[in-house]
């Protein structure tokens, strides 16, 4: 466990490193994220270094659930040392995977778009909210804005000194209503948790001037999500 957790922390300074000093970034309610104790940041999904910026701007180091295609090569060798967890087409061993980590108190960061878009929230997976109904973590909306503009891919890597935008939400509690099914529950924990996440990102978008990109995953030249 030492070392998985010295591999979070070499991650946490890696995502630091690409967040302040390869690119410019402006971070906002970074106190929102409890100090201890189990949390999952939810992060709307627009560009592909998207998770190494929340990672990097995080106050607390994170493994996020990654797609299992990007655990390849020198860039696949870096996920597993710094301890990201893959996201297989079931997801289930990752929620599992995720779910342990969090039942030991550390946190865990979740698209729950599920891929890379607009980033606006239309629509939600219930990841984040199976997480957070399963070990009672603290769920903290994540705005990321300035990954990706209108007209570059899902793939497209910002250039150096960009400046982008991370705001941390408050955060939010769910859990199971008595009388509720497991199912309605988890919609309903699903819900509470896309409508927060919308919210921050329409603040933040007001607040920084930086619009989401207008178009989706089928911009020419994406390749994937």
């Amino acid at each position: 466990m030492a070392t998985a957790d010295r591999g979070v922390r070499w991650g946490h300074r890696i995502g630091r490193f690409l967040a302040h000093g390869l690119w410019s970034t402006r971070v906002v309610g970074a106190q929102h994220v409890p100090t201890d104790g189990p949390v999952v940041l939810a992060a709307n999904h627009t560009g592909v270094i998207d998770g190494p910026l929340v990672v990097g701007v995080s106050p607390r180091p994170v493994r996020m659930l990654v797609k299992e295609a990007a655990f390849r090569g020198v860039v696949g060798a870096i996920l597993r040392r710094t301890g990201q967890i893959p996201v297989d087409a079931t997801g289930r061993s990752a929620l599992a995977a995720a779910l342990e980590v969090l039942r030991g108190g550390g946190v865990v960061g979740i698209f729950p778009e599920g891929s890379r878009g607009r980033g606006d929230l239309s629509s939600a997976r219930a990841g984040a909210a199976w997480l957070a109904l399963g070990s009672g973590a603290t769920i903290v909306p994540v705005a990321v804005l300035g990954t990706r503009r209108t007209g570059e891919g899902v793939n497209h890597v910002p250039g150096p000194r960009r400046r982008l935008h991370v705001e941390f939400g408050p955060g939010l509690t769910v859990e199971r209503r008595p009388g509720t099914s497991g199912r309605v529950a988890l919609e309903e924990a699903n819900e509470a948790v896309r409508v927060a996440l919308a919210e921050v990102v329409t603040r933040a978008t007001r607040r920084t001037g930086v619009p989401l990109p207008e178009d989706g995953p089928a911009t020419p030249g994406a390749a994937g999500s």
